[in-house]
């Protein structure tokens, strides 16, 4: 049984793991302008910060069209038997509605997974997928599998600056300016397949962020050790080393791996962002 494993771009997985666990990426779309783009094909992180700097307003980020899928899920059932698909979440992207649209033309052949995750806390459900492939489960015992665990994952994140969030209607201008005055760093969580303000940090970017692992940690003493992501949108490396020092001596995960957020995940919460993701027990 052939299985192949595809997911949207916003997985955030890093090229090398892409490519050595022969997963297939459908690009979401980035429109800056007049000018469409694939996000991960042609337009990076930086033309979102520069875009954003001339322009003072955020890109549009669209989903993939039901054709565009239908092309995708046919051309790899021309390699493979079945397609296992997972989509960012469906509270946030019309993507999962349009990929299931298409999957019935299939005859099962094709499974659509909504993640209710985003970034790697999408990816680590594809990547479990990956291992399972790869101890030769079947395409129902993988399906099971994930539906079963993907509740247990921390999709959670600490964001620099508001501003973003603010110019995309996210937040008010009052709370904006509240955030830079009091230096509030919000932690948002993923839960039930929508974003949540779940604390609000105060101080330096360097500290809430250190203080935003702790409490991880603190709250999960229990996780599937497998692999561990320190996924960020241009954070300093001095932040960044940090959090993977930390977790290097207060967990004990076989793979820390770092991930630079790709452009639709970057267009909605800017420069400074960084959470970690992993999956609970």
């Amino acid at each position: 049984m052939k299985i192949a494993i595809s997911t949207d771009s916003t997985c955030d997985l890093s090229k090398e793991e892409i490519i050595r666990e022969n997963i297939n990426i459908v690009p979401l779309h980035v429109i800056l302008g007049e000018y469409e783009y694939k996000d991960g094909i042609d337009i990076n992180p930086s033309m979102i910060y520069s875009y954003v700097e001339k322009n003072n307003i955020l890109p549009k980020t669209s989903a993939c069209s039901a054709g565009e899928y239908y092309e995708v899920f046919n051309n790899l059932l021309k390699e493979y038997d079945y397609v296992i698909h997972f989509n960012i979440s469906k509270e946030c992207s019309s993507s999962g509605a349009n990929a299931e649209l298409v999957q019935e033309e299939f005859d099962g052949k094709v499974k659509v997974i909504d993640s209710r995750h985003l970034s790697t806390g999408q990816g680590l459900l594809v990547m479990k997928a990956c291992d399972l492939r790869k101890e030769g489960k079947d395409v129902e015992e993988i399906v099971e599998y994930i539906n079963k665990i993907k509740d247990k994952v921390n999709t959670s994140f600490v964001i620099d600056t508001l501003d973003y969030l603010a110019k995309g209607g996210r937040c008010s201008s009052l709370a904006l300016i509240a955030s830079k005055i009091l230096k509030i760093h919000p932690r948002i969580n993923m839960e039930n397949g929508k974003l949540e303000v779940a604390k609000k940090h105060i101080g330096s970017l360097f500290s809430c962020i250190n203080s935003y692992v702790e409490n991880l940690i603190q709250e999960n003493p229990t996780y599937d050790d497998t692999r561990v992501y320190i996924t960020h949108t241009n954070c300093s490396p001095l932040i960044v080393d940090s959090v993977r020092n930390k977790l290097i001596e207060k967990c004990h995960f076989k793979e820390i791996k770092e991930t630079i957020a790709g452009s639709v995940i970057t267009s909605h919460c800017g420069k400074g962002t960084l959470g970690v993701l992993f999956i609970k027990e």
